[in-house]
């Protein structure tokens, strides 16, 4: 298991250089007419002193994407603050053909303030869609199915692997275990054979449509919320 800090260098962006977010915000000031701002502007003075809040946000304005109790905050103070509330589950998707929903998953996933999001397969993978929420989440990156089921067994983690397959219980009905492991596949394939024959568990969602299966980042929000309508409401 590999830490993902944000000054790692190979995995600081996604595809493109657009990818890479600006040092503290995704702007989303809006820039068609009709557009409603997104957050507010410079701090009047006299600032607050309060370690938390960040000079350079302070006097530009804080942009970000953030609820607003964390306006004019530094990163590093918000992930301070989320760590004291941290769920007890956790999520994994498996990257062995750079998956491109991967983002929706981690933005997702600090939605519920999920423990951390763990990459399984290549460690690179495309930022975009996690609208810089990236930066307030605990990342881990595992080489190996067996790396990361290793670990999950040495943290005391049940494994719970998503995904419509035969043998699969409905998600719907079932107990999930506070303490796990949501573990998604990639769009299309799903999820690989070694992570289902290993998984504590294999759960299903109900589908009513033609579709074999329903988009991977839609899959983890329905599951991450099933964890918290059973745990955290």
């Amino acid at each position: 298991m590999t830490p993902e800090p944000e000054d790692r260098p190979e995995d600081h962006s996604g595809d493109h250089p657009e990818d890479r977010p600006a040092d503290h915000t995704e702007d989303l000031s809006g820039d068609r007419p009709g557009d409603r701002a997104v957050g507010v502007g410079p701090h009047p003075h006299p600032w607050p002193e309060d370690p938390r809040l960040d000079p350079e946000l302070l006097r530009e304005g804080d942009r970000r994407n953030v609820l607003d109790q964390y306006r004019y905050w530094t990163n590093a103070a918000i992930v301070a603050d989320l760590d004291t509330r941290r769920h007890a589950f956790h999520v994994a998707i498996e990257n062995w053909q750079h998956d491109m929903n991967i983002g929706t998953v981690v933005r997702t996933a600090n939605a519920f303030n999920a423990a951390a999001v763990h990459i399984l397969g290549r460690r690179r993978w495309n930022r975009r869609g996690a609208m810089v929420t990236d930066r307030y989440m605990h990342l881990m990156h595992h080489d190996t199915v067996e790396a990361l089921m290793g670990w999950a067994e040495s943290s005391s983690l049940a494994v719970i692997a998503v995904d419509l397959v035969p043998g699969a219980v409905p998600i719907e009905t079932v107990e999930l275990p506070r303490h796990c492991v949501l573990l998604f596949g990639q769009e299309g394939p799903g999820l690989s054979a070694e992570v289902c024959e290993r998984a504590t568990m294999v759960c299903s969602i109900a589908q009513f449509g033609s579709t074999r299966s329903i988009n991977a980042g839609v899959a983890a929000g329905i599951a991450m919320h099933a964890w918290i309508r059973q745990h955290a409401i």
